[in-house]
């Protein structure tokens, strides 16, 4: 295991794993997160100290999904290997220099089918997975205790709700969104679109709303109340989205995608506020916003962790009381004037790699061909 340190305005530092980063990074901690990688390896990273925590091998091939149990005590993984294993938190006073490697999980399960996601009830000792089926487990039995099926496809994400914590979504590969409430026996609603969804996660604010990383380079946002329509349609990636995380706030989110860039957006905008790319930065298969709103991470196909400022000109540290009125004062000037042309110009310009900026004028043609096509028929 390597860890980088590479200076950068927007980037602060870069963990190099042995192979490829595919779970969700899981942050319980505002300095602490765990990853899972496709060696099946578990490892627990300080941010603060720049060093690894924890490892232990979980799995026996991919490490399908991560969550942490609501009293962060102790954390569940799921695995190709139809594995579900309890694992106990280390000490996070553990000296540098001093991880655990030699773990043991506090309990296994073996499951007739490969799991593919797991996450975890809020304020209960419950957590759900998904595969062929959603299930819903409780930590002290080895059995699940409620199954939810719809249709005959694999289901690939799941995410509990943190307000109304009795429901939860997920996203199949048959294209489907379904939402189900424990407190019933069968799922509840159905929404198909027209591709896959690879990524799904609630707004921790807004209890009714959602958001959808989609196969066709769009974000989705909807209210489970209205499932006719999004309330919103976020369009500046140019390839597929393959994950998405709310900030603890409920106004922004960031997405990872396979055009191998990082963006945040506003919810309730359709356009992104910042991009983040690096010229060795692979394809983006999970993205995490960290619990204390200041930095967002980012896992990658050549097995690196970034972790990015979420505020990308924020100063890190302690402001005088001068410099604080000084960058108010800035903002205040940037939000009155945001809707003069140059100004507007400015805030909004980025550089983005020639790749990204071909492909965004391919996809504004299509989309302008598509409207045109749409208003004949009409």
């Amino acid at each position: 295991m390597e860890l980088v340190s590479i200076p950068s305005h927007r980037r602060i530092f870069t963990i190099a794993h042995i192979l490829l980063l595919f779970c969700y990074c899981c942050l319980f901690l505002f300095f602490c997160f765990i990853i899972g990688s496709c060696d099946g390896e578990v490892k627990i990273w300080d941010l603060s100290r720049l060093e690894s925590l924890y490892s232990a091998h979980a799995h026996s091939g991919f490490v399908r999904g991560v969550c942490m149990n609501h009293e962060g005590s102790r954390f569940v993984t799921v695995g190709e290997d139809k594995i579900v294993r309890q694992w106990e938190c280390p000490d996070l006073t553990t000296p540098p220099g001093h991880s655990s490697s030699d773990a043991e999980p506090l309990s296994s399960v073996i499951s007739k089918s490969v799991f593919l996601n797991v996450d975890h009830h809020y304020s209960q000792p419950y957590f759900a997975t998904c595969g062929e089926q959603v299930e819903i487990w409780d930590e002290t039995r080895s059995d699940p205790l409620q199954s939810f099926t719809w249709g005959v496809d694999s289901i690939t994400n799941v995410r509990y709700n943190p307000i109304e914590q009795n429901v939860l979504v997920s996203t199949g590969s048959d294209r489907a969104i379904i939402l189900y409430d424990v407190r019933k026996s069968t799922p509840i609603r159905k929404l198909v679109l027209a591709m896959k969804s690879n990524g799904i996660s609630w707004n921790p604010v807004e209890a009714f709303m959602f958001t959808a990383a989609n196969e066709d380079s769009n974000l989705y946002s909807f209210d489970m109340r209205y499932l006719d329509r999004p309330t919103k349609i976020h369009i500046d990636h140019v390839m597929a989205v393959l994950d998405v995380d709310y900030s603890p706030t409920g106004t922004e989110f960031v997405s990872g995608s396979y055009d191998k860039t990082v963006r945040i957006f506003e919810s309730r905008s359709g356009r992104s506020r910042e991009v983040y790319h690096t010229k060795r930065m692979q394809r983006i298969f999970c993205v995490k916003w960290s619990s204390d709103n200041s930095y967002v991470l980012s896992g990658s196909d050549e097995t690196n962790i970034r972790l990015w400022k979420a505020q990308a000109s924020k100063k890190i540290g302690k402001l005088r009381g001068r410099e604080r009125a000084s960058l108010n004062y800035a903002a205040k000037l940037r939000h009155q004037y945001r809707w003069h042309p140059l100004v507007r110009r400015i805030v909004r310009h980025r550089h983005v790699p020639k790749m990204i900026y071909s492909l965004r004028k391919e996809k504004h043609v299509r989309m302008m061909k598509l409207k045109r096509s749409q208003q004949k028929k009409t």
